[in-house]
């Protein structure tokens, strides 16, 4: 259900609020580029400092946006598992076609506490779930052995790995069965992950590059290798400069000079600085974007 190229859509604000419209032409956009899929409410999408209200709202938004066209996989993640519960279940009934659960940060659970977590909502909601394994935000990593236990949860379909590891990712794709869905989290690490046998990417570049990270994702799964190593090194610097700050920074910085977007982040996340914001103009004049 959940493979290629999925966007982890930014949440444009205007004026300290949320910018529906813009966030409709977002949608629009990345579904024309041919996108497999959207993820709003994430990390990229600044979930850490949208109220409940808002993050309702964004995702209800982004479903009415794709129609169906695309499947919307809904950030529902949190520490509290109850929330988390929550805004799934909420997900669940505003029309979303699964959602994406960080791994609980802050509170460091056992690896059983994981377990536990994904387990309580998946019986719960009944609903696809991505786990999500992010140990810089989290200061906890979801281990190949847990991993394959939250790979017998039927509802646990697959995770977004971001362990920067790809010895670890090569250790989960072996202790996972062949239906359990690996995407990288990493732009960079889209090409090796695919070659391990991952399913494609949940993307922040393609916030910025759509059609150029859908290329690159079919190119390999058709099998046409030389093609997508051209379409990966091409997007390599365009990839680096999109994390040359905490994300969203550079990426939003981005969207915002080819107009897309208002140029305005929440605290404690700053404008990006001058010198990044010279080196960005210049890749994305490189790669013809602006």
């Amino acid at each position: 259900m959940f493979e290629g190229v999925l966007t982890a859509l930014v949440t444009p604000f205007r004026d300290g609020a949320v910018d529906e419209r813009a966030l409709h032409e977002l949608v629009e956009l990345q579904v024309s580029a041919g996108v497999d899929g959207l993820v709003p409410c994430g990390s990229t999408g600044e979930a850490a400092t949208l109220s409940h209200a808002e993050h309702r709202r964004v995702i209800e938004v982004v479903v009415a946006a794709a129609r169906g066209r695309v499947p919307v996989v809904a950030g529902t993640g949190s520490n509290n598992t109850h929330e988390a519960l929550e805004l799934t279940s909420h997900a669940k009934e505003a029309g979303a076609d699964g959602a994406l659960l960080i791994s609980p940060y802050y509170n460091k659970p056992t690896q059983e506490g994981v377990v536990e977590h994904y387990a309580t909502i998946a019986r719960e909601t009944a609903f696809p779930l991505l786990a999500y394994n992010v140990p810089g935000r989290t200061a906890s990593n979801l281990l190949p052995s847990t991993l394959a236990r939250l790979a017998e949860i039927e509802q646990v379909v697959g995770v977004k790995e971001s362990c920067g590891d790809l010895h670890q990712i090569a250790q989960s794709v072996l202790a996972c069965p062949d239906d359990f869905v690996i995407l990288s989290g990493d732009d960079w690490a889209t090409l090796p992950i695919l070659c391990l046998g991952g399913r494609g990417v949940i993307s922040t570049t393609s916030n910025v590059a759509p059609a150029d990270m859908v290329e690159l994702v079919r190119a390999y799964r058709s099998g046409d290798l030389d093609r997508a190593r051209e379409s990966y090194l091409r997007l390599l610097p365009l990839m680096d400069a999109l994390f040359c700050e905490s994300n969203p920074i550079p990426v939003k910085t981005a969207l915002a000079l080819r107009g897309l977007v208002f140029e305005e982040i929440r605290l404690p996340l700053t404008p990006i600085s001058p010198p990044n914001r010279e080196r960005l103009q210049a890749v994305l004049k490189e790669y013809g974007l602006l």
